[in-house]
């Protein structure tokens, strides 16, 4: 931080109750009165610099010692004594921080060159211009000064002065920079790296008010030298600073921690920071807009930003993680601990999103996996939420069924979900248990999950019955296409060996006994392997089992018979053909012998 340092003579200003005076052993003839503070000066050391207090005491110099209220001074009392301590040439130090107000008021005195050679005006200039622009903290603690006096220093130029500098060294090359900056992100250490960051200028612009904020940045993104992930980091490090509750502290916005005027201000910072989000995608993490939109509502943000901020969240909504989701409700109304009203919000509209660009996503891979990611991440979200002793059935499962039954591959995450929910809710009643569980399906539980869920005795009856329906179902079918492929063997190794004839003269058919009993020993078998389940369901089982079965042999047996007749009807037109053949040849035979008497 540059200074200038003006005068040689000691500070002998003091101060008696209300009045400031100059050790002095000529007596005060000039009285200033700047709200509460009065000054007893001497019109010899002040007027000769100060053209403003010429003219007023030439208008009143019909009367002696008649105060001179500057009420309207820029900087007030502070600012206009270091403006008399130039003009008695006490020693001043004049820097970044009290530049501002001091030029504001040396200007309201006119002490520029027309007044006096070498007077304040001009060197205060002349170290604006060669000092604190040419630095970059002197640049930035400029401009913040300049929040005091806003008119002033918009009228002086010199707002816009300290922006040019600060964007001419934003936009220069990070090798080329050579100046100090701020830069305390966790991990990083000047020493270990020698090379200059990036984003080494969001810190120290973050100190600047929002107004000054959004007009250096606006600026920057006008000339598109930055990538938009840079606007967006410089827009994450400045939420970071000014709003307290993007650090997920529910307490951030209690009525009894945070007055109105505080929460105009928060609201203020919110609304512009969503307004300066670039629109490329990934500028900003969608943990961000989460947390964003997370504060929103108890800041009492407008619709529009409300709207904004869900709309980009539910775009990136894939790239988020559970803690990105895990918000303390700041409604009254809500019992539980979690906002799942938030992420209730944000996946719908993430759902419309991925409608409307996907009107045929079953052929399209990627969008498949995006709302497949969706879909994990929210089975995920309500293992967490499932812990809450609040958590209402009814809120639990709305946010399940939202998911679309394409967005989940298998039913293992949200069977856990409901698990845990069991066991923290186990007063739950036989209404909300069938409601809860009847989110699932049985089929799209992996055979281990399934075989954890039969034994769960957290499950109503009705869920358990429908996962044994499956099992023997599925068994069942599996059992019947092996019994079909070991029949269609059986009948083709018959087919192959050599035909048999019974005491009829006609081929034998397969032993209908022998696949009657074969086919009771598969059933025999696999009664005694589902003789442990569970006995609520045994008789529908059963029942169900002897019916495939009966099926199947009569199938069997059917097709036996419809083989046999073939046979016969084949052997039966076979025997007639060889039985003509015979009588023709015997006629012949008989005609030829008549013949050879007859010569």
């Amino acid at each position: 931080m540059k200074f200038m340092k003006l005068g040689t003579r000691p500070d002998t200003f003091y101060s008696e109750q209300a009045t400031r005076s100059l050790v002095s052993d000529i007596p005060a003839d000039l009285v200033i009165k700047i709200y509460d503070t009065t000054y007893l000066l001497h019109k010899s050391s002040l007027l000769p610099k100060c053209g403003l207090l010429q003219r007023l005491c030439s208008d009143s110099s019909g009367s002696e010692n008649v105060p001179l209220e500057l009420h309207d001074m820029p900087g007030g009392a502070d600012a206009f004594e270091l403006c008399a301590k130039f003009c008695y040439g006490v020693s001043i130090n004049i820097s970044a921080h009290n530049f501002v107000p001091v030029l504001c008021a040396a200007r309201l005195l006119q002490m520029n060159e027309s007044i006096e050679k070498g007077n304040f005006v001009s060197k205060l200039e002349a170290f604006f211009n060669s000092c604190i622009l040419e630095g970059w903290k002197d640049s930035i603690a400029a401009l913040q000064a300049t929040d005091k006096l806003p008119k002033w220093s918009e009228n002086l130029g010199i707002t816009r002065k300290c922006i040019d500098s600060i964007i001419e060294k934003i936009l220069t090359p990070p090798p080329q920079v050579k100046w100090s900056y701020t830069y305390t992100r966790p991990g990083y250490t000047r020493k270990q790296h020698h090379s200059v960051p990036k984003d080494w200028w969001t810190e120290d612009v973050s100190d600047l008010n929002i107004d000054l904020f959004r007009c250096i940045l606006m600026a920057i993104r006008s000339t598109y030298v930055l990538p938009p992930q840079l606007i967006g980091e410089a827009l994450h490090v400045y939420a970071c600073k000014w709003l307290p509750g993007i650090t997920k502290l529910k307490s951030s916005f209690n009525s009894a921690t945070q007055t109105e005027e505080s929460k105009s201000v928060s609201r203020k910072i919110l609304e512009t920071i969503v307004s300066m989000i670039p629109a490329d995608r990934g500028s900003v993490s969608a943990g961000f807009l989460l947390r964003l939109l997370s504060i929103s509502s108890p800041l009492g943000v407008s619709p529009v930003t409300k709207t904004e901020l869900i709309k980009r969240a539910s775009i990136q909504f894939e790239e988020a993680t559970v803690s990105d989701l895990l918000y303390p409700s700041t409604s009254p109304l809500d019992q539980n601990f979690y906002d799942t009203e938030l992420v209730l919000a944000v996946l719908e509209s993430y759902l419309k999103f991925w409608k409307r660009i996907s009107p045929g996503a079953v052929d399209n891979r990627h969008l498949i996996k995006s709302i497949r990611n969706v879909g994990k991440l929210i089975d995920s979200y309500l293992q967490v939420v499932a812990r809450d002793d609040n958590m209402p059935v009814s809120k639990f499962v709305s946010l399940a069924e939202t998911v679309p039954a394409i967005g989940r591959l298998e039913h293992d995450d949200l069977y856990q979900a409901i698990n845990i929910y069991l066991k923290v809710h186990p007063d739950l009643s036989k209404a909300d248990k069938k409601r809860l569980c009847g989110i699932l399906e049985c089929q799209k539980l992996t055979p281990e999950v399934r075989a954890h869920a039969v034994k769960n005795e957290f499950l109503p009856l009705r869920t358990v019955v429908q996962l044994l329906y499956f099992e023997q179902e599925k068994d069942s079918k599996e059992t019947t296409s092996s019994k079909l492929q070991k029949s269609h063997d059986l009948l083709l190794g018959a087919k192959k060996r050599p035909a048999t004839r019974d005491s009829h003269g006609k081929r034998s058919l397969v032993n209908k006994e022998e696949v009657t009993r074969r086919i009771s020993h598969a059933e025999s078998r696999e009664k005694g392997q589902h003789k442990t389940k569970r006995s609520d369901g045994k008789l529908a089982l059963d029942l169900e089992k002897k019916m495939a079965i009966r099926g199947d042999t009569e199938d069997i047996i059917g097709s036996e018979k419809l083989r046999g007749a073939k046979d016969e009807r084949m052997s039966s037109s076979n025997s007639d053909l060889d039985t003509k053949k015979n009588i023709q040849r015997a006629r012949s035979k008989k005609s030829e012998h008549g013949r050879e008497k007859g010569r």
